[in-house]
């Protein structure tokens, strides 16, 4: 398996060691290589509610802890996540945090890294595929594409807590080609009546993705002007893109082919 000369500090480390690897946007066959020759050798691996099931199955031997979280229902705190993964690693395990799409991109991993940095445990970053390019590229649109889209921002779609969304929204309805957004659902009306407000035209192509780069992936689209009637059935988890890139997705989606051909077969 590969080597990596990075980690901070070693993996002889008497406190152990902590893994914070980027499980992808769902389809297993996304986790890195790093990532999977992590979860081969870890005792412990602690995932997320997003992260693919299927993915435990490279750590046989480990003990699994699942701290996965749901909107509005956090069984198992992030501060008693924190705590499990220096208490673990001071026992000398190998551990896995196994998280979905990339640790520091709305995940938390910073959080994490910082606790473990402040109990002088070891660890190391394994970046995942994050869903705000992954998810839009299985639905045959491009974040960004030479004449069409030469800049992309990626927003939360939540703030913590019950505050309302902290967005420039004049700023990236004026300055930012392809608008994703993670975690949005919710926030749709909001997100849609914000741009509008802030003249974006009603006619900017949208698109939402439910359950992005798995066999259950769905795809709507529309415009600022009638998606919240087009998309009134999506559910978490989905993305949400916003730009001129979206009017690639009818030749562009080759996914949905990908399935059917699979399926046939």
């Amino acid at each position: 398996m590969l080597e990596n000369n990075y980690t901070n500090n070693t993996d002889n480390s008497s406190s152990g060691i902590v893994y914070l690897v980027g499980a992808g946007p769902g389809d297993p066959g996304l986790l890195t290589l790093r990532g999977l020759e992590c979860l081969q050798k870890a005792d412990l691996v602690v995932h997320d509610r997003l992260a693919n099931q299927q993915l435990l199955a490279h750590a046989p031997q480990a003990e699994i802890i699942d701290v996965g979280k749901k909107p509005d229902h956090h069984p198992t705190p992030q501060e008693r996540i924190n705590a499990i993964l220096v208490e673990e690693a001071q026992k000398g395990k190998v551990i896995v945090r196994l998280k979905g799409g990339d640790p520091f991109v709305f995940g938390r991993g910073g959080e994490e890294a910082l606790s473990l940095a402040k109990a002088g445990i070891p660890f190391e970053i394994i970046p995942g595929v994050t869903s705000a390019i992954s998810v839009p590229a299985y639905a045959g649109i491009p974040v960004t594409q030479r004449g069409v889209a030469c800049s992309v921002a990626f927003i939360t779609g939540h703030c913590a807590g019950s505050k309302p969304l902290d967005v420039d929204w004049q700023a990236l309805s004026q300055g930012v080609d392809t608008l994703v957004f993670l975690m949005g659902v919710h926030s749709l009306k909001l997100i849609v009546t914000s741009l509008l407000k802030v003249g974006r035209s009603p006619e900017t192509p949208i698109a939402l993705i439910e359950r992005g780069t798995l066999p259950e992936q769905k795809v709507v689209t529309g415009t600022l002007d009638n998606i919240l009637e087009e998309a009134a059935d999506i559910e978490p988890p989905a993305i949400i893109i916003i730009g001129k890139v979206v009017s690639l997705h009818p030749t562009l989606e080759w996914f949905k082919s990908t399935l059917e051909i699979s399926l046939m077969g």
